[in-house]
């Protein structure tokens, strides 16, 4: 059966910012299919919206589904997972510039209106998470890459003075991304 990754951007993001464009080019080199998703409103995110449409996309999940999620992109993955059924079984999730727990922004507080269900996560995923931070992300404080790595069993990557990891931070490829991918078998 066929690899697929899923890409889903965060606040404000689209599904051609950033280093998707450049990943999802990667991965077809590859022979995996790759897709960077539209989420709705990018600029007025809501979670169950986020949520179904990553649902729509993704159809049945399996163990050659994989998702890459860039900030927001991350926990909306995460509360996707959390939904699905406890027999699910994926390949993997890449979280760059990540979180699972509020940031202060009041226009993302619909993604956090109940604590995760770490364990369930860890359950479908069968711990196979990175996260990717940076030291200096001016949204996503490093700590957050942490409680990642301790609620949910990621792997951690640092990037020294990487910003948020996006364009505006010089970032047009992520070549950490594609070993994370390869490291879980895609």
């Amino acid at each position: 059966m066929k690899k697929r990754v899923l890409l889903i951007h965060g606040w404000k993001g689209k599904p051609t910012s950033n280093w998707f464009p450049w990943l999802e080019w990667a991965l077809l080199l590859r022979a995996v299919d790759a897709k960077a998703l539209t989420m709705p409103r990018p600029d007025k995110p809501k979670l169950n919206v986020w949520v179904n449409t990553i649902a729509e996309e993704v159809g049945m999940p399996n163990k050659n589904t994989f998702f890459v999620g860039h900030s927001l992109g991350g926990i909306a993955i995460l509360r996707y997972l959390e939904m699905l059924p406890r027999r699910t079984r994926i390949g993997g999730v890449i979280m760059v510039a990540g979180f699972s727990e509020s940031i202060g922004r009041s226009e993302i507080t619909t993604f956090f209106k109940h604590a995760l269900d770490y364990e369930h996560i860890r359950h479908i995923t069968e711990e196979r998470i990175t996260a990717i931070q940076s030291t200096n992300d001016p949204y996503v404080p490093f700590a957050r890459g942490k409680t990642l790595r301790d609620k949910l069993g990621a792997k951690l990557i640092t990037i020294k003075d990487g910003g948020h990891l996006n364009t505006a931070s010089g970032f047009t490829t992520l070549p950490v991304v594609l070993d994370a991918l390869i490291e879980f078998k895609c």
